[in-house]
């Protein structure tokens, strides 16, 4: 899914800064995001657009073999296919070598993205709309394109099976055929949250917190004599947009939680929401947000970002690490935000950004409507009991 830039303007993936938190601070308006350098090992890279630019000209090239056309045609008839096993599954010679360059393309993505070599398969190929099946199986020949995360762009390029480069507007749904090459966001967004937990945790910012005891009264309420802890549920979310351009690639969309661990350490949870596909549909996904038995505080903030393709996990958790052990806990909440956002590098503000909104100082209490501070998404939550067997 894409999200509108006009809209939003400065949006980005959250990184965190050295900024100085008073503890008056609780309650702070949303910050007025600004530019900050980019890390060494920048968050974001562009080695992952230029290898799919790469991959997209290499099989425009294959295109010319008519037995190999006809294979992705039918690989591509029920959505996106992961493009090396296609390959690999062909006996054309173009298609074995574009095989093997796409095998070294996934190894590539992986490095630029901070994630391991083993994920498998990463690039896949689909046709830009469905609507232009009806002419690729009337024998129209079809353009190759990487997929795009600049909305800002006025034009794509596209390659054909000589190689010859077309300029696409990117206005209007072309009337020829065109794949799009991109990343399996999905899998890599789950990958790059291990890679994420594992070093905040390697770094003292996401431990485990320790078993929590009986919960005391709430709301009013009776003590429960069960173990468990008490939760923040998602019941419904919803995220405003304009329409997806045809030049885009998916884009998964996850949760960092942000708050004081037990230990008065800050901490940061991440939550996947694989299911928040499309813009301005109302999703009730009843999905936890906040396990409070984490958190020293009953406050917590959150900020919701999209993974566009080059995110780089490792990165993101390295400057997390770097400016978060710089807060102290005062003894009192501190809103985190404000920290997200004044420190996110200046290629983040640019033409592809990640974030999408925030929410404040979200209450272990907190029921109903909340809107984010972006106004781009509201959620409805509620407290949830999380009762232990």
């Amino acid at each position: 899914m894409s999200f509108s830039r006009a809209r939003r303007g400065t949006l980005a993936v959250a990184v965190f800064s050295l900024l100085t938190l008073a503890a008056g601070q609780a309650a702070a308006a949303p910050a007025t995001p600004t530019a900050a350098q980019a890390p060494a090992g920048s968050v974001r890279s562009a080695q992952v657009t230029e290898v799919e630019q790469q991959v997209a000209r290499t099989l425009a090239l294959s295109l010319a073999d008519a037995g190999w056309r006809t294979r992705v045609r039918t690989g591509t008839g029920a959505g996106a296919a992961d493009l090396g096993p296609l390959a690999a599954g062909a006996t054309a010679p173009a298609a074995r070598q574009l095989a093997a360059t796409v095998t070294a393309a996934d190894r590539r993505i992986a490095a630029a993205k901070g994630l391991g070599a083993d994920l498998g398969p990463l690039l896949r190929v689909q046709l830009a709309d469905p609507s232009m099946r009806a002419a690729l199986e009337a024998g129209a020949e079809p353009l190759v394109a990487a997929a795009v995360g600049d909305d800002h762009a006025k034009s794509v390029t596209a390659y054909d099976r000589t190689g010859r480069a077309h300029s696409l507007d990117t206005a209007a749904l072309p009337a020829q055929p065109v794949y799009l090459v991109d990343i399996d966001s999905a899998k890599t967004m789950t990958a790059g949250l291990k890679v994420l937990s594992t070093e905040l945790a390697r770094k003292g910012l996401g431990s485990p917190a320790a078993a929590p005891a009986a919960p005391k009264a709430q709301g009013g309420q009776a003590a429960q004599a069960a173990a468990g802890w008490w939760a923040t549920k998602v019941d419904a979310i919803e995220v405003s947009d304009d329409e997806e351009p045809w030049f885009k690639g998916g884009a998964e969309m996850f949760a960092l939680v942000t708050g004081f661990g037990q230990d008065g350490t800050p901490r940061v949870d991440s939550v996947t929401m694989p299911y928040l596909d499309y813009d301005g549909t109302v999703y009730y996904p009843n999905q936890i947000l906040v396990n409070w038995s984490n958190y020293k505080y009953n406050l917590a903030d959150v900020v919701l970002m999209e993974d566009d393709g080059d995110t780089n996990y490792l990165a993101l958790a390295q400057a997390i690490a770097a400016v978060l052990l710089t807060i102290a806990d005062q003894g009192t909440y501190i809103p985190l935000v404000n920290a997200v956002l004044a420190a996110i590098p200046s290629s983040w503000w640019t033409d592809d950004p990640d974030y999408v909104d925030s929410w404040y100082t979200l209450a272990k209490n907190s029921s109903g409507r909340l809107n984010g501070a972006a106004a781009n998404g509201w959620m409805s939550v509620s407290p949830y009991f999380v009762q232990q067997f």
